[in-house]
């Protein structure tokens, strides 16, 4: 695709959590085209999930400023500041606003691109997550199998789904396995909220820790998102760190943090009950297995894995199994073995769609039309002043009297 302009292209990407500020670091650059000079600017949103200093520098993503912002802070700065594209990386109330408070602030004037999209498998929340991102130029999907469900979901309530645009998760890289290492490594997957009983947390440690005890020849790791008091993405109420504590673990299990990649790097078999790493895992042809124990549920999210051949029991795993997933299905979600997406070509030229369309949107005569989210005070006036409130926002998406 030809550059669409020798100045370099200004990326500003505001996001809400340290997984959020990686896939959107990560996703601003790849959508600018091959040999176009980038300037990436990140915001992050205060609230209770704003990643510490330790999770940004896990996360591997960078960019040439950051710093913290509240969300009224932020849509003041867009109105001054120019960009060519904004990636939007927050939930989904936290879009929605930003939506509503930046035509506000744009109104019929210039502005930027705007992109947003999901972190990793939507498992839950289909609907009110994708309604609460509508209104975006691109709504970015990470595999055909979204991309489908996301324009049934727009098109079912009568709303513009010409923003879906399919792509793929854009921290899918590494070496693909090939082969044991010295000792076999089995890395177990944590997730802040899946599971959300105590009960069912202990069982999985427990099971792991066993798994521990009966290979010791294995080296088994718990790979862990955040150290305590520290918060992600979701919240993360009975932390493992805590729940390890007298359960008197083998030498061959620790607990372990840093970037996914580099743990993968080592891991043999990844186990997991639903977390996104399984599609980090299966893009490299490593072992994966999704947990049954605890059954095949939508609260899980593991219900998402449903035909992946993934599923799988520590029974079974104790036992020696090793998952073989369906090539079929990991094709559906964008990251198959060898890195060939669902459309076929490349894993390299998954963005190829998302970014011609950026281009045809920055070269077109005059500004962009105003922002036109589904949300508005006729579609939803019982729903939408509350999302906006949250950030000190009014029902125009101006800012309210007093916002900090």
């Amino acid at each position: 695709m030809p550059a669409i302009t020798t100045e370099p292209l200004r990326i500003a990407v505001l996001a809400d959590s340290d997984t959020r500020w990686k896939w959107g670091a990560l996703t601003a650059r790849r959508l600018a085209p091959a040999g176009v000079e980038i300037r990436l600017d990140g915001f992050l949103l205060r609230g209770r999930a704003t990643p510490t200093a330790r999770q940004l520098q896990e996360t591997g993503a960078h960019a040439d400023s950051l710093r913290e912002v509240t969300a009224v802070e932020f849509v003041r700065g867009m109105a001054e500041e120019r960009y060519d594209v904004l990636v939007l990386a927050l939930v989904g109330g936290g879009v929605q606003a930003m939506l509503h408070g930046l035509r506000h602030a744009w109104g019929s004037g210039p502005r930027p691109v705007v992109v947003t999209g999901y972190v990793g498998v939507v498992y839950e929340k289909l609907a009110d997550g994708l309604l609460l991102r509508h209104g975006a130029d691109l709504v970015l999907a990470n595999s055909a199998h979204d991309a489908e469900r996301f324009r049934d979901v727009y098109e079912g309530v009568g709303a513009d789904a010409s923003a879906v645009t399919e792509v793929a998760l854009p921290f899918l890289d590494g070496a693909p396995y090939t082969g044991q290492h010295e000792p076999f490594t089995v890395v177990f997957a944590a997730q802040p909220s899946v599971p959300a009983s105590r009960a069912d947390r202990a069982y999985l440690l427990s099971r792991l820790i066993g798994h521990a005890r009966r290979h010791p020849g294995r080296e088994v790791l718990l790979k862990l998102r955040s150290k305590p008091g520290e918060h992600t993405t979701h919240i993360e109420e009975l932390p493992y760190q805590k729940l390890v504590r007298g359960m008197d673990p083998p030498a061959n299990f620790r607990l372990v943090y840093g970037h996914m990649g580099e743990v993968l790097d080592r891991t043999d078999l990844l186990v997991t009950v639903s977390s996104t790493a399984a599609l980090e895992s299966l893009h490299r042809r490593v072992p994966t297995a999704v947990l049954t124990d605890l059954g095949v549920r939508e609260a899980l999210g593991n219900h998402h894995f449903t035909g992946s051949g993934c599923l799988t029991s520590w029974d079974r795993i104790d036992a020696g199994e090793l998952p073989k997933p369906d090539p079929a299905w990991v094709a559906r979600q964008g990251v198959v073995s060898g890195g060939t997406p669902s459309g076929g070509g490349s894993y390299e030229a998954a963005f190829d769609t998302a970014r011609e369309r950026i281009a045809a949107l920055l070269t077109r005569p005059g500004s962009l039309p105003p922002l036109d989210p589904y949300y508005t005070a006729e579609t939803a006036p019982g729903y939408l002043p509350g999302i906006l409130a949250r950030h000190h926002l009014g029902p125009d998406g101006a800012p309210l009297p007093g916002a900090p």
